[in-house]
């Protein structure tokens, strides 16, 4: 071009030593150059040529530098930044149900929203992140942060079927992302979206309305799927199938899905997930962190599927830095398959920018440095120790020093729609000393009533939900019996007691046993309830009691209890409890009951005929018990079942004086 022509006039030229740009045939120009006018990109060439045929109004000469798409978190909870370190080293169920969830249920508001996005784009920006997608509560909060921050997101309104820190039920959630979809879209940063969180913690119905949604608004749709082992178990046990299927035969793949985790997911669900162009958000951080296991990612990339790769939240990660993401995600690809040759440099790298960007649905905007896309690109600085020597005679090594060798100090720049968001390591769009002032605070906050939760086994009981509260006066009595068929014998032959209803049980209680002010038992009981005659099972009750016992007094055959209960449905394993909770100790206490209803001299009875199975020898018993509610009334049932052990011959000498669990202890 000759020096009277005139050159074309952009808005930024940026040249550096290396220009990368995940274009479809992996162009890599060697000194290279981006034009940019606006928020796109012009033309990407060798810098020679572009220095030629262009002048700008800004000239970036990044010099010893590598020049790329910015990288993309395909999964992730900003506002969670706020909870990182919240407590660590548990497992995900304990983690999340355990002290995630109380704590978003008393601190998360659209405020705490908006402070933990920024902070995470602050994080995210320092290192080379230019792009996320977003799951979480309050989430236009989430979306105007990005703005403010200057970041490109994909922010999913979270629904879930129960109660949530921004919706009082799945419906208004629904309601919520439905508002929040139609006022967000079309804007130039932010491309709203729905997450209905995961296959346990929806129904069908809200399924089914959240792809609706998601398909009326051609909008994507982001899910949590089969992230653990024991996620997938309890979901066959209930419905049968495995989650993939299952959200299949829901419609979901029917919208712009992008499925987080699949960690636990076979050949079968994988082709499931190609056909429909489903992306896939790996997360080898938190993914190994949670111990939830290694995704099949080589076998997802070797039939097709789109893979990008996440960072989660910082609460389960617990950082959000995409460099250190991209080289597990490498790393651990090749010693899942023992093979070092799975996910090499360059496809990890593609990960980590275009191949995110399709696995968000989202990839005509960016992933690459090619026309016509928005600027989002990064630069990072070759000079620092680790990147020395740097050899050429292997085509990819350029994409290696990246993958195996970067780390987020050599982000030196950063740009979404064409605009600087840091330069030469500062942050220009996020203020992070005033970030530091509030965050102190509401984690102070926080603290103190963790540190009041845990003063009680009651207050960490309320904490998880479902707790109902009963004062109960009980009298009692447990005696030991060798022969329970002769004592039943005895019982029907009676003609003053009169049986109302009965029933054949195993119960199986786990006893958690604390050192407390209180003397606290949490009682986790599996309770198999049959026909007394048939013995044909009817339910299977799981249920949590924490008692307090007081004996208020003796009498000659019985005592009277004062027990103060307190009861909830048992939703999770016993594991789980015993994890959450922390007992001193944990007693077992496992036996068959043959349980009546019985009608006494005008008052009601309950008579367990129980079998001691563990411990083993553990013996029979016979007890009787009877709700009272003053201590005349007391005494008059005392009286009573003095007459009922009388009438059924049992010794003085074979009463006992303690629960099982004292025994078993």
């Amino acid at each position: 071009m000759h020096d009277c022509e005139t050159k074309i006039a952009v808005d930024k030229l940026i040249t550096a030593d290396f220009v990368v740009t995940m274009n479809p045939t992996y162009d890599v120009f060697t000194p290279g150059a981006v034009a940019i006018v606006g928020d796109s990109i012009v033309t990407v060439g060798p810098r020679d040529a572009l220095l030629a045929a262009y002048t700008a109004r800004e000239r970036v000469d990044a010099g010893n530098a590598v020049v790329m798409p910015g990288l993309i978190n395909t999964h992730g909870h900003a506002p969670m930044t706020l909870l990182r370190a919240l407590v660590d080293d548990l497992r995900l169920d304990v983690w999340l149900m355990g002290y995630v969830m109380p704590v978003e249920g008393n601190f998360v508001n659209a405020n705490f929203c908006w402070m933990g996005t920024q902070l995470a784009a602050a994080e995210m920006i320092r290192s080379g992140t230019t792009t996320f997608m977003d799951m979480y509560y309050f989430e236009e909060a989430v979306a105007d942060a990005a703005v403010q921050a200057g970041m490109r997101a994909v922010c999913a309104q979270t629904v879930l079927k129960f109660p949530t820190p921004d919706s009082g039920s799945y419906e208004e959630g629904l309601a919520r992302s439905r508002d929040y979809i139609m006022r967000w879209k079309g804007h130039p940063l932010i491309m709203p979206a729905v997450a209905p969180h995961a296959p346990y913690t929806i129904t069908p119905d809200l399924l089914e309305n959240a792809v609706k949604l998601a398909l009326e608004y051609d909008v994507p749709l982001h899910i949590h799927v089969a992230e653990t082992a024991q996620e997938v178990v309890d979901h066959r046990k209930e419905y049968g199938i495995s989650p993939v299927p299952w959200l299949e035969k829901w419609g979901v793949f029917e919208a712009k899905t992008t499925a987080a985790h699949c960690v636990h997911i076979d050949e079968d669900e994988i082709r499931i997930l190609q056909r429909y162009n489903v992306g896939v958000a790996h997360n080898p951080s938190s993914n190994m962190k949670l111990s939830s296991g290694i995704a099949p990612v080589a076998k997802m990339l070797e039939l097709g599927v789109n893979v990008g790769i996440g960072t989660d939240g910082a609460a389960s990660n617990n950082d959000l830095d995409m460099i250190e993401e991209l080289r597990l995600a490498s790393f651990l690809a090749k010693v899942a398959v023992m093979n070092p040759t799975a996910l090499p440099a360059r496809q990890v790298i593609e990960m980590a920018t275009i191949m995110g960007a399709r696995a968000m649905h989202i990839e005509h905007l960016t992933g690459s440095l090619e026309p016509g896309k928005r600027a989002d690109l990064i630069t990072i600085s070759l000079d620092s120790a680790h990147h020395m020597p740097y050899f050429r005679h292997f085509a990819d090594s350029l994409y290696a020093r990246l993958a195996y060798a970067m780390n987020q100090e050599d982000v030196r720049d950063v740009m979404v729609n064409g605009v600087w968001l840091m330069r030469d390591r500062r942050l220009l769009t996020v203020d992070i000393e005033a970030l530091r002032e509030e965050t102190t605070l509401l984690a102070q906050k926080i603290d103190t009533f963790l540190i009041r939760r845990e003063e009680s086994v009651l207050s960490k009981l309320v904490a998880i939900g479902g707790v109902a509260q009963d004062k109960t006066f009980e009298v009692q009595v447990k005696v030991r019996c060798d022969d329970l068929t002769a004592l039943q014998l005895r019982l029907h032959a009676s003609p003053e007691i009169t049986f109302v209803r009965g029933s054949q049980r195993t119960q199986y209680d786990t006893y958690f046993i604390f050192n407390d002010q209180w003397e606290s038992r949490l009682r986790y009981r599996e309770d198999e309830v049959r026909h007394l005659d048939s013995g044909e099972l009817i339910d299977v009750i799981y249920r949590l009691t924490l008692t307090t016992v007081a004996k208020e007094r003796e009498y000659e055959r019985s005592v009277l209890l004062s027990r103060a209960r307190f009861d909830a449905a048992a939703t999770r394993s016993r594991r789980f409890y015993e994890e959450y909770f922390k007992p001193e100790r944990v007693i077992e206490v496992h036996k068959t009951r043959r349980r009546y209803h019985i009608r006494y001299g005008g008052t009601d009875f309950s008579i367990n005929l129980d079998h001691i199975l563990k411990p083993e020898d553990g013996g029979s018993f016979l007890e009787i018990k009877s709700r009272t509610w003053s201590r005349q009334d007391a005494e008059r049932k005392a009286a009573l079942i003095g007459e009922l052990l009388k009438a059924l011959k049992v010794p003085d000498e074979a009463l006992v004086r303690a629960e099982y669990v004292d025994l078993a202890g």
